[in-house]
């Protein structure tokens, strides 16, 4: 006799939307965005394809939750330090956003592709509102008015997307055994025709992505902080 969770002729598998995403995001991470469909999520889950239809209508609302998913527990790596000491309602704001803006990061580097699917939606589950919600009431708390809060909330947001999308696309194989992005950057930027830019390859084709990260982010911070001032 088969199993419970083994579909037999005639009777569905077990289907729900928590393990459609989850089988999702597992094989996002076997076989990539451009690879995902579908058609191959229902293989995986021995289903036919139709059955995924219940509960997402479209690819891109499956990529939707799978986008809210990965960003699970972001909130609450807020260190939320102890209300101010000083009494000038500042505290370490700055602090408490970097923080916020790493664990996105780190969140989107754990799934292959993360950036490009979380790019590409308009999550608004709890997630990725407790999220907003972390990062506004950091600013807000600080002293930042609404549209400020509003508008620093998108661009850490966007910074930091952009960051790890473009960091994803730089570690992906190539696929075609050419040169490698650092590698064909070399080659191109000849010493005598583009001198400054020689000057500074070194740092240009690093692979070490989390200071350039953590470099954007203290600028942005350091423009936030003096928005605060102004």
């Amino acid at each position: 006799m088969s199993s419970s969770s083994t579909p037999t002729r005639g009777r569905p598998a077990r289907l729900d939307r928590d393990r459609t995403v989850d089988t999702a995001l597992d094989l996002l991470d076997e076989v990539g965005l451009d690879a995902l469909t579908m058609r191959r999520l229902a293989d995986a889950m021995d289903v036919q394809a139709g059955a995924l239809y219940r509960y997402f209508a479209t690819k891109d609302d499956l990529l939707t939750a799978m986008a809210e998913r990965m960003l699970a527990g972001l909130a609450a790596t807020d260190p939320d330090p102890d209300p101010d000491t000083d009494g000038d309602g500042d505290g370490d704001w700055s602090e408490r956003l970097a923080t916020l803006a790493r664990a996105m990061r780190t969140a989107l580097l754990a799934r292959r592709d993360g950036a490009r699917v979380y790019a590409g939606t308009h999550a608004t589950g709890p997630h990725t509102l407790g999220f907003a919600e972390a990062v506004v009431d950091v600013l807000r708390t600080a002293g930042f008015g609404e549209e400020d809060a509003a508008r620093s909330l998108m661009a850490l947001a966007h910074f930091t997307i952009g960051h790890t999308l473009e960091e994803q696309a730089a570690l992906r194989p190539s696929g075609d055994g050419g040169a490698s992005d650092p590698e064909r950057l070399r080659l191109a930027a000849e010493p005598e025709r583009y001198p400054q830019l020689a000057a500074v390859l070194p740092t240009l084709t690093s692979g070490d992505f989390a200071a350039h990260f953590d470099f954007g982010l203290s600028l942005l911070l350091r423009g936030l902080r003096a928005l605060e001032h102004s």
